[in-house]
């Protein structure tokens, strides 16, 4: 279950220390944007060394790496991929090659160190090109479990202002959606760079989630809990899907081929969006957010 992901700047021991304490299903431990060039290298073991003796077991561990045009982004792996750490996030991805890449030198390590269990990667798409190649990045190696949608770089590359509304970014959210769905794997929407503006995230976040979205990152651990409660079942989805379910098998029981229930007829979309919510309920442990 990943509907929420929280970027962690690698440089800071303060942060990584509480990284699994504060709500978040994933947390990103970020090698690229937060760390500046002189210390890269010191985020890096930092890193290293809070995987190594730091409990992660309340969430998630996702590494961003530097970008492959860079001097960087080998050494990262050097070090965090004998670690084993959940996925690895490759920024800047513009086109299939850009994961193979990155893959690669990834199945090199894992072989170096006799790791059996390949790595997942998740892919972070944030230029122009990239977008219009999501699909192509979506299938580009069996590591590949989701591509990420990185507006801030995506509107720079793009020459448009960022705006809180998104406007300008509704057409790349649903490429990406799309992509991703055709090729059977997740898609996560971009942070809400507002940290005091909760009710902003909510709407932008439910936005998201109506566009198809998985989940949600956020660049501030205030965010977290709204990004859960939007893309976790309600109380009212649950037995909603518990009755299409239930109609569903009385009904192969009884031989009935056309069912309804509440007035609206049951076809397998709606059969399929009740499953999934049952699933992500079973996720939770049963636990949901009532409206």
């Amino acid at each position: 279950m990943r509907r929420s992901m929280l970027f962690m700047p690698g440089n800071n021991a303060g942060m990584l220390l509480n990284a699994d304490v504060l709500g978040a299903d994933s947390v990103i431990l970020d090698l690229e944007d937060a760390v500046s060039p002189a210390e890269k290298d010191a985020a890096r073991i930092l890193v290293r060394n809070a995987l190594k003796h730091l409990d992660y077991s309340n969430c998630e561990v996702i590494i961003r790496i530097n970008s492959i045009d860079t001097d960087f982004w080998k050494r990262d792996l050097d070090e965090i991929i004998p670690l084993r750490p959940n996925m690895i996030m490759p920024p800047k991805v513009s086109n299939a090659a850009d994961i193979q890449t990155v893959a690669d030198y990834m199945s090199y390590v894992e072989e170096k160190h006799n790791i059996e269990k390949p790595t997942a990667i998740i892919a972070l798409i944030e230029t122009a090109l990239g977008v219009e190649n999501a699909f192509e990045i979506a299938g580009a190696n069996d590591r590949v479990k989701a591509i990420f949608l990185g507006a801030e770089d995506l509107t720079a590359d793009l020459r448009c202002k960022r705006t809180k509304k998104g406007d300008e970014i509704f057409y790349s959210r649903g490429r990406m959606v799309t992509a991703a769905r055709a090729a059977g794997i997740d898609a996560y929407d971009t942070p809400f760079t507002d940290v005091d503006d909760a009710e902003g995230l909510r709407a932008d976040a439910e936005f998201a989630k109506s566009l198809g979205f998985t989940g949600k990152a956020a660049i501030s651990p205030r965010h977290v809990m709204d990004i859960n409660e939007v893309f976790s079942p309600t109380a009212e989805e649950i037995e909603h899907a518990k009755e299409v379910m239930e109609i569903i098998r009385t009904a192969k029981e009884q031989g009935k081929g056309a069912i309804a229930l509440h007035g609206k007829m049951i076809d397998a979309p709606i059969v399929e969006r009740a499953r999934q919510t049952l699933e992500m309920a079973e996720a939770l442990g049963g636990g949901v957010y009532n409206e």
